[in-house]
């Protein structure tokens, strides 16, 4: 386990987002893997449908990565203050929501799959296709939410690179598995669904025997599992909001995957296959957010408030220079990228994913700020702002959909991406300009410690002060 509130900050940071992203990476390469070889072996048709269901899969997959990634913060933050036994029953409070959440969140998804691909306009040569994937999908959805806890609870302890080893493995049983259901066993769609699913499984398992074998402090017990009301409801005011946040873009995406279906085959292949160039060149930045949340967390906890400060300063510069760089690549080089991954030549595709790419690349840098911001404040503890920084996203996207697609066609359309980050940051931008004042006030307690006493007593987590709202 790595302890992020001594040393430099910049290199504490650096060094913690490396295997963070490239882990990010694999994870990506579970979508992207369905991409290439149902592209390259299933068709146009076929990569539609499993891109059409791409909004709907965030939707809830997004919800629980929100709600995991909250639950972590609070473990996070006693981690920080050093308080262990407190570091077990966040834990097993965790647990506990998890397992509910999942019992809730499969019923739901699994009893409107059909409506909701009828109301997002699915066209109907793709849709028995697109229902049969994301079916498959929501079956799995304890194995992700399984996934996404363990590796958050680990990473909370400041350990980023045991989960990227689970996630390289997850991602070549991911990869077997589909060139075997679909070029041997000929499952079509259903062989790439079932083949994330198990290998999301595996590393779910992976994760629980390491815990087992190599975490002493995350060794719960039944004493631990008798946590009160008030713990359960600070995990889950805490979780909640992050979780609704990604629901509440993902139902803006669902807006505007709808909008997209209007256009036609070739605009949803387009988009499926730029996204997914998208995705891997933003998470950089998306890594980097996500380290600024265990930063903070940590560093809240230990009471060390100008070391936040200094972190999300440094972080700013390093996430904005990789963003004029990631920029660049996509604009420049996205057509052969998108050339390779639809297996295809055709004009007119290729041409609306440079469209897309135009339209994104040149948006990064306002996406890499809100990467920063937005972690760096949930880590804090800021429960609320998630949500709305969501609803900002949730107005630009039916804006876009509402307006922009009918004035501007596909164009329209790739432009609800950099408007609803517009509309995230001019919601978190003011809360964090308000956040460095209440650090800066904070950081006079600090100045009262000696370094040899922080070290010595651990801070009982009631006592941390509160970050106001």
């Amino acid at each position: 386990m790595n302890d992020l509130t001594t040393g430099k900050p910049l290199k504490l940071i650096f060094f913690f987002t490396i295997p963070l992203l490239i882990g990010n990476l694999f994870q990506q390469l579970y979508n992207v893997s369905d991409t290439v070889v149902v592209g390259q072996t299933l068709g146009v048709k076929a990569l539609a449908a499993v891109g059409a269901t791409g909004s709907i899969n965030f939707l809830i997959i997004g919800f629980a990565q929100g709600l995991t990634a909250g639950l972590a913060i609070i473990t996070a933050t006693r981690y920080g203050a050093r308080d262990y036994h407190g570091v077990r029953r966040s834990f097993a409070a965790s647990i506990v929501i998890s397992i509910l959440m999942t019992i809730v969140l499969t019923a739901l998804a699994l009893t409107f799959v059909d409506p909701i691909l009828k109301l997002m306009q699915t066209p109907a040569s793709i849709f028995a296709n697109a229902r049969t994937f994301i079916s498959i999908i929501f079956i799995g959805i304890f194995a992700s939410m399984a996934f996404n806890l363990l590796s958050n609870i680990i990473r909370a302890l400041g350990d980023s690179r045991t989960p990227l080893i689970f996630l390289v493995i997850g991602t070549i049983v991911n990869v077997v598995l589909e060139l075997l259901f679909i070029l041997v066993f000929h499952m079509g769609v259903a062989g790439a669904g079932w083949a994330t699913v198990i290998s999301q499984v595996v590393a779910s398992l992976l994760c629980v025997l390491y815990i087992m074998r190599s975490i002493p402090v995350l060794h719960i017990s039944k004493s631990d599992f008798t946590v009160t009301i008030k713990e359960l409801w600070d995990h889950f005011s805490t979780g909640m909001p992050m979780g609704f946040q990604l629901s509440i873009i993902a139902i803006g995406t669902m807006v505007m995957q709808a909008a997209l279906n209007s256009l036609g085959t070739d605009s949803v292949a387009a988009s499926t296959a730029a996204s997914k160039v998208d995705q891997l060149c933003s998470l950089p930045m998306s890594s980097f957010g996500v380290t600024m949340a265990t930063f903070a967390a940590q560093n809240f906890g230990a009471g060390k408030y100008g070391r936040i400060l200094e972190g999300v300063k440094k972080t700013l510069w390093l996430s904005g220079i990789f963003a004029v760089a990631a920029g660049s690549l996509v604009i420049f080089f996205g057509k052969p990228i998108v050339t390779l991954i639809i297996g295809t030549a055709d004009e007119h595709v290729i041409q609306l994913s440079q469209t897309y790419f135009n339209i994104i690349g040149s948006t990064y840098l306002l996406l890499s700020v809100l990467f920063i911001i937005r972690n760096t404040l949930q880590g804090l503890g800021r429960r609320v702002l998630p949500t709305l920084a969501g609803v900002g996203e949730l107005t630009m996207r039916v804006f876009a959909a509402l307006f922009m697609v009918e004035a501007f066609g596909y164009s329209g359309a790739v432009s609800a991406e950099p408007l609803a980050w517009l509309g995230s940051c001019a919601i978190l931008v003011p809360s964090w300009i308000r956040a460095v004042h209440q650090l800066r006030n904070l950081k006079r307690s600090e100045d009262f410690l000696s370094a040899d006493q922080a070290d010595e007593a651990a801070v009982p987590t009631d006592a941390q002060p509160k970050f106001e709202s």
